[in-house]
Formats: C-alpha cells, structure tokens, sequence
C-alpha cells in the first residue's frame, strides 16, 4: 500500500515552492521599501525626502515661506506691502488664547479670592473711638468729580475689554454665538470710543495729585507696620499714606502709560501722530502690553476699591460726601489731620457732615 504522508509528493512539492516564493517576495518588498527611498540619494546626492519636499511637495514650500515672511506680491499699500501673511499673527494668536487668556483668567480669580480670604480673615477695619458727629473736609467737589469720572469709565472699559478678552469662553456659553457677537460688537467700539476720554480722566489725576503722592520717609514707617492693614496699629500718615501712594503710582505707570499709551497705538492715534508706525507687529506687542497691563491694573483696583469702601469703615465718605469724620482722620492720616483741624469752624461744623457711625464695638 502506497504511504501518501510523504513529503515528496508533487502535491507537497509544490506547496513548499509557494510558500518558498511567498517569503522570498515579502522579504524582496521589505529590503525595497527600505532600499528604494535612499536611491535619489545616490543619484543626486541629496536625501530622499528633500527631493519630495523640494520637487513634489509645493504646498508645504508655499507655507514655509509664509512663515518665513518671504516677499511676494500683493495689491495693499504701505509698510507692509508684498507681505501675504505676517508669521507674528499665528504667535500673537496663540499668546493672547493661551498664555494672556489662561493665566490672566486665573490671576483675576485669584486675585478676588485673596481679598475675599483677607475679609472673612481680618474683617473690617472699625474707627477706634466713639464718632463725635465731626468732620473735616478732605476732597473737594471737583475731585470727587475727576475721581468718579475716571472711576467709572474704568469700570466701563473693564467689562468690554475681559468680554472680548474671555468671551468665547465665557459668554458664548450663557448669551448663544449670535448674542456673544451683537455683545462683542457693543463692547469694542464702547471701549475704543471712552478709551481717550479716560485717559484725560488719568492725567488730570496725574497734574492735580501729583503733589499728594510723592514718597517720604512717613511712607517707610508705615509699611514697616503694614499700614495697620494686619494689625491693630495706627502708623502716622500725611494726606495720602504709603499703600494710596502705591496705588497713585500704578495708576500712573500701569495705567496711563503701558494701558492707555499701548490703546491710543491700537486706536491708531499714536500712529497718526508719528509716535509708532502702524504695522501689524506694532499692534500685536501693544495689544500684547495692553492685555497684560490691564489685567494687572484690574487686580490691584480690586485691592483699592475693597480697602476704600467694604474694607474700612469711614473711608468712603471722603469720596461721596467730601468729608471725613475726626476720629477717621485722626486714626488714618493723623499729620494731615493736624493740618486741617485748625482751620475756621470746620472742627465744630457738622451742618455737612455723614450721620454718625456706629462705634466699634
């Protein structure tokens, strides 16, 4: 009987041969696919993949030199003509979506819950003696208005500038595309159009406060002492003390210098005045300075506004009725208080001064 289990069978011997062949045309495939792509390489000398990218792939030179700000032709005018699209746009995107809108929304939130920590911590600073039912003035009436006019012109330019700044985050969600766009629209041109006008506001702040606000020795002592902001301690201070001297000279540096200078170039006025030109790359560093110093100026109002109203009992009255009581005085800026008690009848007159306050308990 014949053995049909051999493995010399021509039906065997053919299997063998194909499965022979089969691993020969793998292995043939495999050393191409690694060989084929090095062969331009020995001709041209050059490697594979920069003939595709050079030859082949023109997309991809198109974009590169895009990036790389190659000139070309286009039908604008100006500085800037002949550049297609400026590289600085795509980084400047990226910074104001990433880094600006990201850490500045944190700083923000941040900020108010130190302050909120800080009250619920040290509460409200009292006045330390019973009021008497007198007063001192302590601003006058075209003060009060400079200082209410720049006050809520920034409360204004703060809400459109953090709605166009975390908008698509924010607002998109509550108010719809269609309403954040209508929104959006209101808030750039309340915010270009009150801008300059606030920027008046700062510099008569800057002309007629300046003398209040220049640093002493006082001011050295008082924040040795942390201004009696942690403690029970009532450090001397003339008009203005060391922390509202602070705030002056943020105003001034932060705000109307970096704020409002960096927003008069965005609103092209700076650039019509032969201060900058008005290329792209100039807008996107002011825009750049203007977020950033914004943000930080918003912080520290935060800080100033809680100190002058919920923080510390007394100290809004100077700036909605233009009187201090004696006792706040005395507690809070006892040299200016020493200044001012003399004059004709103002420490008996009471005909203009707040009701009195509760005393501290």
């Amino acid at each position: 009987m014949k053995d049909t289990t051999t493995s010399n069978t021509p039906r065997a011997l053919s299997k063998r041969r194909r499965m022979k062949a089969m691993a020969w045309s793998f292995l043939f495939i495999v050393l191409s696919a690694m060989i084929l792509p090095t062969a331009s390489y020995l001709v041209s000398g050059e490697p594979a993949h920069a003939q595709v990218t050079n030859d082949q792939n023109q997309r991809a030179n198109f974009w590169r030199a895009v990036r790389e700000g190659a000139p070309g032709y286009s039908s604008v005018s100006g500085p800037e003509a002949g550049v297609f699209i400026n590289n600085g746009g795509q980084n400047w995107r990226q910074f104001r979506n990433g880094i600006i809108a990201n850490y500045g929304g944190w700083a923000i939130v941040i900020g108010l819950g130190v302050i909120a920590l800080f009250f619920l911590v040290r509460g409200r600073i009292k006045i330390d003696e019973e009021a008497s039912g007198m007063s001192v003035p302590r601003w006058k009436t075209w003060e009060r208005v400079m200082h209410w006019y720049t006050a809520i012109l920034f409360v204004l330019l703060t809400i459109s500038g953090l709605s166009m700044l975390f908008g698509r985050a924010v607002l998109i969600p509550l108010l719809g595309a269609k309403g954040f766009s209508a929104w959006a629209n209101l808030s750039i041109n309340v915010h270009n159009y009150i801008g300059p006008f606030f920027a008046i506001g700062v510099f008569a702040m800057l002309l007629f406060w300046v003398k209040h606000n220049i640093p002493t020795g006082t001011d050295m002592a008082w924040f040795a002492k942390g201004g009696g902001i942690f403690s029970k301690a009532h450090p001397s201070a003339g008009k203005a003390n060391g922390g509202e001297k602070v705030w002056f000279w943020i105003v001034i540096f932060v705000g109307l210098v970096a704020v409002c200078g960096s927003g008069l170039v965005l609103i092209g006025w700076m650039a019509q005045l032969g201060f900058v030109d008005s290329t792209r790359g100039t807008m996107q560093l002011a825009h750049q300075v203007h977020a950033i110093a914004s943000i930080a100026w918003i912080i520290v109002f935060f800080g100033h506004a809680y100190i002058g109203t919920l923080g510390t009992e007394g100290a809004l009255e100077g700036m909605t009725t233009g009187r201090v009581s004696v006792e706040w005085a005395k507690q809070h800026h006892d040299l200016w208080y020493e200044e001012v008690k003399d004059q004709a009848g103002i420490a008996e007159d009471t005909t203009s001064a707040p009701a009195p306050s509760t005393a501290a308990s």
